[in-house]
């Protein structure tokens, strides 16, 4: 008894370590709407890069440790849906739909709030135990990232945040590829023992990270267009995809009625 009471709080402060980076996540998604209120979005736009590491860090941290549960499952994505749903909905609002009627701009930059909340839901009730080297639908960060991307984008190569109308097409894209079933990539495993593909993603990502430290918002938005791209590409060529997207509708289905 005395051996399970010693390691029984050790056990509860380390559960602790990844909900740190979780909550370090939520509260930039929180100091970004801050920022987008205070007419600041290219800062809130950098935030949120830096709280899609933490987003990462996360689950990263659960794996490693041995520390998944279902209350870090629950607790993550309700920072999601503040960080990567919320902020680029009011993003939206307060930079791309002035001109166009109240109703009509509100529902628009709800888009990204919706279909995000939506596609957490779906991933929550999945409780397959299989692991798979993809992601049905696109995520709730990298859809945001896009959008905030483009903005970055736009700001440092035309001093603005771009053309609205493409702006509006481009959230409503990345809204509905979240609950689409292309299948997205995952982050690479930061190994090289995991296979070529593998590999060629954490060269991919190498990339990607040198060039935001070198080009910053020049790079991002051009490597995300061309990663949903080609992502949508490969999975419509992909002869299997539609007995794959059953199976997993089915297996929704089977959670939804149990």
């Amino acid at each position: 008894m005395t051996n399970i009471n010693t390691k029984q709080p050790k056990r509860l402060k380390r559960s602790f370590i990844p909900n740190i980076a979780t909550v370090f996540n939520m509260f930039l998604g929180f100091l970004a709407i801050t920022l987008i209120l205070n007419n600041e979005p290219i800062k809130a736009g950098w935030v949120m890069m830096v709280g899609v590491f933490f987003d990462v860090l996360d689950g990263k941290l659960a794996r490693l440790m041995g520390l998944t549960s279902r209350f870090g499952t629950e607790f993550d994505s309700l920072a999601d849906t503040i960080s990567f749903c919320a902020v680029p909905s009011i993003l939206v609002y307060s930079v791309y739909v002035e001109g166009l009627p109240i109703i009509l701009g509100a529902a628009i930059s709800f888009m990204p709030l919706l279909f995000g909340t939506i596609r957490l839901a779906k991933f929550n009730i999945d409780t397959s135990d299989e692991p798979k080297p993809y992601f049905i639908g696109l995520t709730t960060p990298l859809a945001a990232i896009t959008i905030i991307a483009f903005m970055l984008f736009n700001y440092q190569l035309y001093n603005d945040m771009g053309d609205p109308r493409l702006a509006l097409v481009i959230v409503a894209i990345m809204s509905f590829l979240e609950i689409s079933p292309v299948r997205f990539s995952k982050f690479p495993i930061l190994s090289l023992k995991r296979g070529r593909n593998n590999n060629l993603r954490l060269v991919g990502l190498g990339i990607t990270l040198l060039g935001l430290l070198f080009f910053r918002g020049l790079v991002l938005f051009p490597l995300m267009s061309v990663y949903i791209i080609w992502s949508i590409i490969k999975w419509t060529l992909d002869k299997d995809r539609l007995s794959l997207d059953l199976d997993s509708e089915s297996n929704l289905e089977k959670n939804d009625v149990e």
